[in-house]
């Protein structure tokens, strides 16, 4: 088996700029990168990144926890990490938190266990207190989609609150007033959190909040068909609804297409998220962009300046949303 030593002498390198190129953690001129990694490649030199990681007592992975491993919300997040982590050779152990508790303290435990130098956590159910002793413990993390006032240098996320009063706003500026919500599982907090927004903008414009006029749903596409089809049987004045989310609202839309009504003439319909699919459908859904695959590379920046002391420029600043206006909402007509 070739050995780092016998890469340098082929490729006419020193030993640090070899190990360099195969960690690459510093800059190295092209023309000595291209030499390196064709010294590697005729040799058929493999690092070793067991004996690296005993050397540097860092094993180049980073651990992930999200909700679930499927929707196209997790996959954007989960994409700009991964891309931004690969290009530093750093690898990823992804695990699913289930949004329970315990799943969710199993998973962060797993990923300790593999000797991940960091972890990139996107949690629902784990309560604050258990965070900020994880901070406390030197725990290397950073948190997506959530604030937690005692460890702000842990969190990135978004305005979910600013988020869900455009949203509603964007409804009234139509001339909306008979307006609909379907929510998030509302214990989770970014789905409490733009409820708010949405009750904030009805109160701004001197429009009552109506709880009838409110459904749970858990941010799956069928609870958004459920619910809005309750919604469009009780209240037959609708003229809008706001989604917490696009999945519940793709549901919402299959809703109101069954009853024979056409969207945005007859019910206007707003989402959150503007998953990438927004863009696509018929007619293309009017949402909340939230910046997934954005907010996932600022997590991989933030590990690779604060784990691997990589110069990256990285904020935990709360990002705020915008409204993406297409093709779903329209002013309402008499009814």
């Amino acid at each position: 088996m070739a050995t780092i030593k016998e890469v340098s002498e082929l490729a006419e390198v020193s030993l640090a700029t070899v190990s360099r190129v195969i960690n690459n953690t510093a800059q190295v001129k092209p023309h000595t990168r291209i030499r390196v990694e064709e010294a590697m490649k005729k040799l058929g030199y493999r690092p070793n990144f067991i004996a690296q990681s005993l050397a540097s007592n860092k094993s180049n992975t980073v651990g992930y926890v999200v909700p679930e491993l499927h929707g196209s919300f997790f996959g954007s997040m989960l994409s700009g990490s991964e891309h931004i982590l690969r290009k530093s050779s750093k690898h990823l152990f992804i695990s699913a938190g289930h949004s329970n508790q315990q799943d969710e303290i199993n998973a962060i435990d797993s990923l300790r266990d593999r000797r991940c130098d960091a972890l990139i956590l996107h949690l629902e159910a784990i309560e604050d207190d258990y965070l900020i002793e994880l901070a406390k413990s030197g725990v290397k993390f950073i948190l997506v989609n959530r604030h937690i006032d005692a460890i702000p240098q842990h969190c990135i996320g978004i305005n979910n609150v600013h988020g869900g009063y455009i949203a509603t706003k964007a409804l009234i500026d139509q001339g909306h007033t008979n307006i609909g919500y379907i929510s998030g599982s509302l214990w989770k907090v970014d789905a409490e959190e733009r409820l708010q927004g949405h009750k904030k903008a009805l109160q701004e414009a001197g429009i009552p909040f109506n709880a009838d006029w409110l459904k749970e749903g858990d941010f799956q596409a069928a609870s958004g068909y459920e619910l809005a089809s309750i919604l469009l049987d009780n209240h037959p004045t609708l003229t809008a609804l706001a989604c917490a989310n696009d999945e519940m609202a793709y549901g919402a839309c299959n809703a109101i297409r069954e009853r024979g009504l056409s969207i945005p003439e007859d019910i206007s319909v707003i989402g959150f998220d503007d998953i990438e699919f927004s863009a696509f459908t018929y007619p293309r859904l009017t949402t909340i962009h939230y910046p997934t695959r954005e907010i996932g590379e600022m997590a991989a920046r933030w590990v690779l300046k604060n784990v691997y002391g990589q110069n990256h420029e990285v904020s935990t600043e709360i990002v705020s949303p915008y409204l993406v206006k297409r093709d779903s909402i329209a002013s309402p007509t008499e009814k």
